[in-house]
């Protein structure tokens, strides 16, 4: 019988076994340790030369059934899955984290800055993330943050807001790497959130048993003019006990790679989530190099008929399903787009510091103090609005308003922050020998792309 990934962590970071039945715990106590592992070193040196650069001119269309995994059906057909419960309310406007969440912040904001910072401009120039990275979030849980604990993920509870703090505290390291680790846990919640029995004992084991995670894509993005995800163009037409899908999906995360995608589509003029496996007829994947997050391996994915059994919906059919991952993933990009403006805070503090112009500091002018001021107002205004839609998602409570605020003014203010970094850095903002410019073409994805992680 397999272990429970969370007991693999625990035997291999050598963790007892009352912590290893600790849910958060582990998941701390696992990236602590990663700080100890021989890997951190290895990640830290490791060059990039193997990288393949992503580029469409170059590899032109390529199935997308590079894999050879199979999803053997297993579970009840029909029968529904389980539910991960809501988390306690405290009754207090606190949204301080608890003790084990902000452990879980400390380590991997410890992590993002030792394993993926160093290695966020090669990463950015191959347009692809190392494969030791890829595997360290792997070794420590990372897919699985959001997967019901009974379902051998590592969540007694709703974890909107344990999410939310690992996407910040990751792209303080690097944006575009943050969302190529973050992506298979984006299918592994849907799957936990929404799944019925037979789709959860189908997939995911896939994701808590065994060594190797599936490379998995939430696809809801489309390459239209003023795209809105509410009405995707991408359809599902039933034809018995099939679902026939037609569209093209872009902006998708290491599509090339991916073994399973949850695909948005509109079907019988509702909109749904469909499962679709690599490995199905019709399907193609080519590169869709963007402005930013290039380290995501961005891909666009085009459906041509492809059939599905018509039990692959991922949960509703009455859109409501569709209208929560929309939510809960711009939700998770406001979580990325503070952490990344944290790092520009964080870099250009000192910079304005030890700059010196006309005999004093810059920092010294006051266009320039208020300026970093700014900054740091929009980053605790854009933390405090985040953290309060995450809180009420955990708790099973409408958090519609919330996620729409935080949607505004973390696309709004986090491309403001962007700019203004590059600004603050003067002609050094424009050069690749400070990581701002790609910290701003990052920042720009926030109030572009739908998709990719979820929380």
């Amino acid at each position: 019988m397999s272990q429970n990934p969370v007991t693999r962590a625990g035997g291999k970071f050598g963790l007892s076994s009352k912590e290893t039945r600790d849910p958060i715990g582990i998941a701390v106590l696992a990236l602590n340790k990663l700080g100890q592992s021989p890997l951190l070193d290895k990640l830290k040196m490791r060059k990039t030369t193997e990288a393949v650069v992503f580029n469409a001119t170059k590899s032109g269309f390529k199935v997308a059934a590079t894999a050879s995994r199979t999803f053997a059906k297993k579970g009840k057909k029909g029968a529904p899955g389980v539910k991960t419960p809501a988390a306690a309310g405290k009754g207090l406007f606190d949204l301080t984290p608890t003790e084990d969440e902000q452990m879980l912040v400390d380590v991997v904001s410890e992590f993002a800055m030792e394993a993926v910072r160093p290695l966020a401009s090669e990463a950015n120039e191959a347009a692809v993330t190392p494969q030791d990275v890829l595997a360290a979030s792997l070794e420590i849980g990372l897919p699985i943050l959001g997967v019901a604990e009974s379902l051998g993920g590592i969540a007694e509870e709703r974890s909107a807001v344990a999410g939310t703090l690992v996407h910040e505290a990751l792209s303080k390291g690097d944006m575009g790497m943050a969302v190529a680790l973050l992506a298979p846990g984006a299918v592994a919640t849907a799957l936990s959130l929404w799944g019925s029995d037979e789709q959860q004992q189908t997939y995911l084991p896939s994701f808590t048993e065994g060594d190797g995670v599936p490379a998995a894509a939430l696809a809801l993005t489309e390459p239209a003019v003023l795209f809105d995800v509410f009405k995707p163009s991408t359809t599902a037409v039933r034809q018995g006990d099939k679902l026939v899908l037609n569209g093209t999906k872009s902006l998708v995360v290491r599509g090339a790679d991916a073994e399973l995608f949850v695909v948005g589509a509109q079907l019988d003029g509702k909109n749904v989530l469909v499962l679709v496996e690599s490995g199905a007829e019709g399907i193609k994947v080519e590169g869709d190099p963007a402005m930013g997050l290039k380290a995501a391996s961005l891909s666009k994915l085009h459906l041509r008929d492809v059939t599905v059994d018509a039990d692959a919906i991922l949960g509703e059919t009455d859109g409501s399903t569709y209208t929560e991952a929309v939510r809960y993933s711009r939700l998770a990009w406001c979580a990325l787009a503070i952490g990344t403006g944290q790092a520009v805070l964080d870099y250009v503090v000192p910079y304005v510091q030890t700059r010196e112009a006309f005999g004093e500091p810059i920092s010294h002018r006051q266009s320039v103090a208020f300026m970093v001021a700014n900054i740091a107002i929009e980053l605790q205004a854009m933390r405090l609005i985040t953290y309060k839609a995450a809180s009420r998602v955990a708790r099973g409570q409408d958090a519609t308003r919330e996620i729409a605020l935080a949607r505004k003014i973390c696309a709004d203010k986090g491309m403001q922050i962007g700019l203004d970094g590059v600004q603050l850095l003067g002609g050094h903002g424009f050069t690749k020998e400070h990581p701002v410019e790609r910290w701003y073409r990052d920042l720009r994805a926030v109030g572009i792309l739908e998709g990719g992680v979820l929380v």
